[in-house]
């Protein structure tokens, strides 16, 4: 058992030394291929074989998700009709340690000839692929940490972290924020944060609960037990919210022995906390939590009930 970790913290070593190096190696060509990318009017290709090409797909989807949309081409399939995605506004980048894929061979003169700049991800800074290539990031490393020497190990992460580097790179020169990040991942927890609006999750129609400033408290309390949502919104004839009654309302009410049939405006918490439609759930989760507050009634810019939001309706949406 000891063998084991012991190589294993040797091959991290190895692979950290190696990664260690590659700050320094960014410099002008780094900047020319930030700006390709920044510059393109189609779609960054990425392009790359063997265990290139698996780091080449987690690139691709690393650019696609951050702003620079990306896609990943087989070399062996663009030889065979996959070219034909690539266009006259795409950028390339062509992965290769050794800089001498054949199948780059092939693809790099129909790529001069229709003048597409290609970024170099490469070890081989002598290599046909450095040669051809308008901006080269430079990967190339002492020592695999393969024992053999032969399955890519430091080459690969070091492929993986000039990826990483330049797909954030350009992230962030485009000024991309949290909410463009969220609208490429609409299905996960930061998407629910931010891309949904309080409308998009409060109760509408019948399910919001309200009763007019003649109501009485047992005329509240029934509206309580219907929605369900925790609490009633006090309402005038033209729709607008005079006051809020919550189930801790009621039974502070009923604890200072109060009546169901007082009148509901008399016992009532006026005005309450409502919260904007369009305001973000998370916005409303905030306000939950800043205020202690469970429920609120929601309302529109000109001030009338259009639903009622609870925070099991913001749990149920992803919203924690």
């Amino acid at each position: 058992m000891d063998k084991l970790l012991q190589y294993g913290r040797e091959l991290l070593e190895l692979e950290l030394h190696e990664a260690q190096k590659l700050p320094t190696r960014l410099g002008k060509d780094f900047i020319k291929a930030c700006q390709f990318i920044l510059s393109t009017k189609g779609k960054v290709v990425v392009s790359g074989i063997g265990k290139s090409g698996h780091i080449g797909k987690k690139i691709a989807a690393s650019l696609a998700s951050t702003g620079s949309p990306a896609f990943f081409m087989h070399p062996s399939e663009a030889l065979h009709g996959d070219l034909g995605m690539v266009t006259e506004n795409d950028v390339v980048i062509l992965i290769s340690y050794s800089g001498r894929a054949k199948e780059f061979q092939f693809i790099l003169p129909i790529l001069a000839a229709m003048n597409i700049p290609v970024i170099a991800i490469t070890g081989g800074l002598d290599s046909p692929l450095a040669t051809a290539a308008q901006a080269v990031l430079d990967i190339s490393i002492e020592k695999e940490a393969c024992p053999m020497g032969l399955a890519p190990t430091s080459s690969s992460t070091n492929t993986l972290l000039m990826g990483d580097a330049l797909a954030i790179a350009v992230m962030r020169a485009r000024g991309f924020k949290e909410e463009d990040f969220a609208r490429s991942h609409p299905a996960g927890s930061l998407g629910a944060k931010l891309l949904n609006h309080v409308k998009d999750i409060m109760r509408k129609g019948d399910l919001i609960p309200k009763v007019s400033q003649s109501a009485t408290v047992l005329d509240a309390m029934l509206e309580l037990s219907r929605t369900g949502v925790g609490l009633v919104a006090i309402c005038q004839d033209d729709n607008k919210i005079v006051g809020v009654f919550t189930d801790g309302d009621l039974r502070r009410l009923l604890l200072k022995h109060g009546t169901l049939q007082d009148n509901i405006i008399e016992v009532m918490t006026s005005p309450g906390y409502q919260i904007p439609e369009n305001w973000k759930a998370v916005e409303a989760l905030k306000t939950f939590n800043d205020h202690n507050i469970t429920a609120a009634p929601v309302v529109n810019n000109q001030g009338e009930l259009v639903g009622a939001l609870n925070i099991h309706d913001l749990h149920q949406a992803g919203i924690s």
